[in-house]
């Protein structure tokens, strides 16, 4: 029944030994100026001995005021990384396994208290999750600086020794800001129709591919988001098609953006008590405050499906491209995977939380010794990881915490 999953196969000129992908995950495990830490490598060379097809790699920042407001982001902003990033790429290939880095501007889902500088935006509108001032909206010559960063930091991924390079236009950071109509009011020739809201994406590709060659250019974005005037599949699809006249190497499909809540990762239940001790909207309240606070939000509803949530809008773009197509979002059993890729021609699957809890989960599908992920879906991982590096929790709180 496998077969097809755990054959050798190419993505974009990388070879794999099998097709389900590590999806990029942010890992906190950077030190204060944005290196990767040994704990990082030794978490790659986990998955890397676990069997993972290819690693993608948590987003990495392309400039300092791009920086996530989670726990220790890694950065690509500077020459002076390289040679981190060789020793991973180097101890990765060691086991035959490709990675491929992430990198992103968060535009303007980020804190100013983290990154030290003014949020930024291609419209002044406030983000309702993060409360911040108002954003910058960037001048038409900020937009080329932060054309010509992404850039710079392909340039150096490829220096890294990566196999391929991921650009991050989902999740309401600031590449998927510019394709959303919710985020981009601009009037100007960097917004209104979908081939503005596109052109920063367009710039990117193609200059990137004019300094790298053929280095693979892949993407992650956004196929619908919860937003009224968001993102919709019929767009995704015009911006698919786009995507592959720029060069895109391969698509990763998502969906949803911060403001929407948890719905890009999903659950059946809100993380209540883990919002309320870690995430900084919530943890300075007080006590009585939380305690009231906690039933309530484990009665709120979640987005629906849980399963395979991506599924459908990733099967009408890869019906409207000729290049890869990867498909994320609740996906943790051999059996959906395997339909995915045999019946519904997807070309590959990614997986995030099945990862944290099981680095070796490839492994233990190839042997059959497991078909579906011990994760719970509790999310746990994504709200703690605000302030933690990454690991499983496994719907507790850590138990220092509780004290």
């Amino acid at each position: 029944m496998t077969n097809t999953i755990f054959k050798p196969t190419s993505l974009a000129g990388i070879t794999l030994n099998n097709r389900i992908i590590r999806s990029a995950t942010h890992e906190g495990m950077a030190d204060k100026k944005g290196f990767p830490t040994e704990k990082l490598k030794n978490l790659y060379i986990r998955l890397a001995k676990g069997g993972v097809g290819a690693i993608i790699t948590g987003y990495a920042a392309i400039q300092p005021d791009g920086k996530s407001p989670m726990f220790a982001m890694t950065m690509i902003d500077n020459d002076d990384k390289i040679p981190k990033y060789r020793e991973i790429t180097k101890a990765v290939h060691e086991y035959g396994t490709p990675i491929i880095m992430q990198i992103a501007h968060c535009g303007r889902q980020t804190r100013s208290k983290i990154t030290g500088y003014n949020t930024v935006a291609p419209s002044a509108i406030r983000n309702t999750f993060y409360n911040e001032d108002m954003p910058k909206e960037l001048s038409e010559d900020e937009i080329y600086r932060l054309i010509d960063n992404f850039v710079s930091a392909i340039i150096r991924v490829k220096q890294s020794g990566f196999d391929g390079v991921q650009l991050h236009l989902a999740h309401g950071y600031l590449l998927s800001d510019f394709l959303s109509s919710h985020s981009n009011k601009r009037k100007d020739g960097w917004g209104g129709a979908t081939e503005n809201k596109y052109r920063i994406i367009d710039e990117i590709i193609k200059k990137g591919k004019e300094q790298v060659g053929n280095f693979p250019i892949l993407v992650k974005m956004n196929a619908h988001d919860g937003r009224k005037n968001g993102m919709k599949i019929e767009e995704a699809v015009r911006i698919a098609k786009m995507l592959e006249m720029s060069g895109c190497s391969a698509i990763e499909v998502s969906c949803g953006i911060v403001e929407d809540g948890l719905y890009s990762i999903r659950g059946e239940k809100l993380p209540g008590d883990a919002l309320m001790e870690y995430m900084f909207k919530y943890k300075n309240l007080p006590r009585f405050i939380k305690k009231m606070s906690k039933p309530v939000l484990n009665t709120l509803k979640q987005p629906v499906p849980l399963l395979k949530y991506n599924l459908d809008a990733a099967i009408q773009i890869k019906k409207s491209v000729n290049i890869p197509v990867i498909v994320v979002g609740g996906i943790n059993n051999i059996d959906d995977i395997h339909s995915i890729i045999e019946h519904d021609n997807i070309n590959f699957v990614s997986m995030c939380r099945p990862f944290i809890i099981e680095p070796n989960i490839v492994n233990k599908f190839f042997e059959g010794t497991r078909t579906k992920s011990k994760c719970i879906m509790c999310n746990y991982c994504w709200v703690i990881g605000n302030e933690k590096p990454l690991r499983c929790y496994y719907g507790k709180l850590p138990q220092i915490d509780k004290t």
